[in-house]
């Protein structure tokens, strides 16, 4: 079916009003598959005014400041739910209650989710007592145990209960969990949330907002509005579980993944204690990479206060944009390598989006695992204008730390998605962390949105001086107890060993088992300032100072425990020479 654009330049159904769409008692406005355009306010006159979007249509409107909707009757619109009823989906009302008549962007209750019973009629919800607490599909029945909303909070004890009451905030997101069907086809109805909405955040608390409009809503506008930057971190968290099949809080895996204008980094799933609090990790992650700019009605989404104060939702933010064939809640894959452009989008701000590639800033996806058990999912993303330090809306701090971590060092601080400028010589300092002894793999997962695919990337160990292939091998070692955020980098290329390129071919280092000798030839009488060997670890095992000219160098390993060493030569003019050398001691 084509979808139409209606553009109300003033529009009246039944009497004439003030309000540029009036709808007047006992009559609707049904559009199907269809682009509502309201320049300014909408008014539901009375209970019995309706106004329907079928079909993925959308109501946009452009006023600015305060919404100005008003009335008693509903707007109606579809969204569904991706979860079953042992699981939760983040909400954010598009429409508030019908209690009052007045221009305001009332509170919401679930008691406003309708049944879909047929085209335009509905029933209304069974609302469970706080003992239950599985939802059903049909009749429709709610498990108000699982409303809750998070303001200004940062810890788990600090959810708010809200339950059957209407009493939630436009703008303010709410979790719910499913029902049996799984994919619950919720009709929400009310009045029209309309202009800016605000919500609370605070220093280095977490608040649970969304997109408050019956329209999609583009979240760069929203994280890079100038009043909105000065109040969050830049970053849009979004809640992925697994399904368990309990309702036990000590049973939930999940975790959130990172969204910035520079992409987005998929959630390490952690286990939680019967408090909540989060535990050891799964070793599962949430989806890979996806398109969460255009937040769809409906969802919910956590953001991250860096001061005081209110961050806005407004009208300039709405745009059209359909869903893909899933829900909002798990938006399918855009083009991995990001070279397609957005068709024309009707907005409120007037962005030409067919100049907009789909795709992010060209990435690498590496991910770190630990013990063979935890995941830590990071991105690393280049742009020109993407500078080392921290670019607000495009670098990402880690929003939860496990007991052994991976992370990227920018300005001294712990980020899990580092933005940055692309060098074939940068060196990007990155962090390894644990809380015992772990053994670390990292590994490049994916490349997307245009990074060149011939592109070598390495892991360089500064202690051994060995460079690792991570995008077709893989980075393994088991560290001690510590935090090394200066040791390790990555770069694109494997530095020179020497600065006379030649300096390594005038060495033969090897291991005699038979021996058990590490042996150095040295032919051409190379004056030789020191000799060290390193266990796999970097742990200084053996230290030779002063070596001098000799022909041949012979170190007994018969200490050494069978395993790859790194062995490293310098000279007196500040040469290194770098080998791995496998030690076995067969006698």
């Amino acid at each position: 079916m084509k979808l139409n654009y209606i553009n109300i330049a003033f529009l009246l159904i039944g009497i004439a009003t003030q309000a540029q769409l009036f709808v007047s008692p006992n009559s609707y406005v049904f559009a199907d598959n269809q682009i509502l355009f309201v320049t300014q306010d909408v008014e539901l006159n009375a209970a019995t005014s309706n106004l329907y979007l079928r079909n993925g249509s959308q109501l946009m409107q452009g006023t600015a400041g305060a919404g100005s909707n008003k009335g008693l009757g509903d707007l109606s619109v579809y969204q569904e739910g991706t979860v079953n009823n042992y699981l939760y989906n983040y909400w954010c009302s598009p429409v508030g209650n019908t209690l009052t008549a007045t221009v305001v962007n009332n509170p919401f209750g679930i008691s406003q989710l309708k049944e879909v019973t047929g085209l335009t009629t509905a029933s209304n919800p069974i609302l469970l007592p706080f003992g239950s607490y599985d939802g059903l599909a049909s009749p429709l029945s709610i498990a108000t145990r699982w409303i809750y909303t998070f303001t200004t909070s940062n810890t788990y004890a600090q959810w708010n209960y809200i339950g059957g009451a209407n009493t939630i905030p436009a703008g303010s997101g709410f979790t719910m969990k499913g029902t049996t069907a799984g994919n619950q086809r919720y009709d929400f109805r009310g009045k029209p949330n309309d202009g800016n909405i605000t919500s609370a955040v605070s220093i280095g608390n977490f608040t649970l907002v969304g997109n408050p409009y019956p329209s999609a809503i583009d979240l760069n506008l929203f994280i890079l509005d100038p009043a909105n930057a000065a109040l969050i971190d830049g970053r849009i968290l979004f809640w992925e579980q697994v399904n368990v099949a309990s309702h036990f809080i000590a049973a939930y895996q999940g975790g959130y993944g990172t969204y910035t204008t520079a992409g987005y980094t998929a959630a390490p799933f952690f286990n939680n204690d019967s408090s909540g609090n989060q535990t050891v990790p799964t070793g599962g992650t949430g989806i890979a990479f996806t398109g969460r700019r255009f937040s769809p009605i409906g969802q919910g989404f956590m953001v991250k206060g860096k001061a005081n104060g209110t961050v806005t939702m407004k009208n300039t933010f709405r745009l059209f944009q359909k869903e893909d064939a899933t829900s909002q809640f798990a938006k399918g894959n855009f083009d991995k390598d990001g070279n397609e452009y957005y068709p024309e989008v009707l907005n409120i701000a007037g962005i030409d989006y067919t100049q907009i590639k789909k795709g992010y800033a060209p990435q690498l996806k590496i991910n770190a695992m630990f013990n063979n058990g935890g995941v830590r999912p990071t991105t690393l993303a280049f742009r020109d204008d993407f500078t080392d330090g921290a670019d607000y809306s495009a670098d990402a701090k880690m929003s939860s730390s496990q007991t052994a971590d991976f992370y990227y060092v920018v300005e001294n601080e712990e980020y899990l998605a580092n933005a940055l400028k692309f060098d074939i010589d940068k060196r990007i300092a990155i962090g390894l962390k644990c809380t015992s002894e772990t053994n670390f793999k990292i590994k490049v997962v994916d490349i997307l949105y245009g990074f060149d695919a011939n592109q070598d990337v390495y892991i360089y160990d500064k202690e051994t001086g060995v460079y690792t292939d991570i995008k077709n091998g893989m980075f393994e070692m088991t560290l001690p107890t510590g935090n090394n955020r200066s040791r390790f980098e990555i770069t694109f290329k494997q530095g020179t060993l020497s600065t006379n390129n030649n300096i390594a071919n005038n060495f033969s280092i090897f291991q005699n088992d038979v021996s058990g000798n590490l042996i150095i030839k040295n032919p051409n009488n190379i004056d030789l300032k020191s000799f060290n060997v390193y266990d796999i670890a970097g742990k200084s095992i053996l230290v030779k100072n002063e070596l001098g000219t000799n022909a041949q160098f012979e170190f007994s390993s018969t200490s050494l425990s069978k395993g790859i060493y790194v062995v490293k030569l310098l000279t007196v003019s500040n040469q290194e020479i770098t080998k791995k050398v496998a030690v076995n001691n067969k006698k």
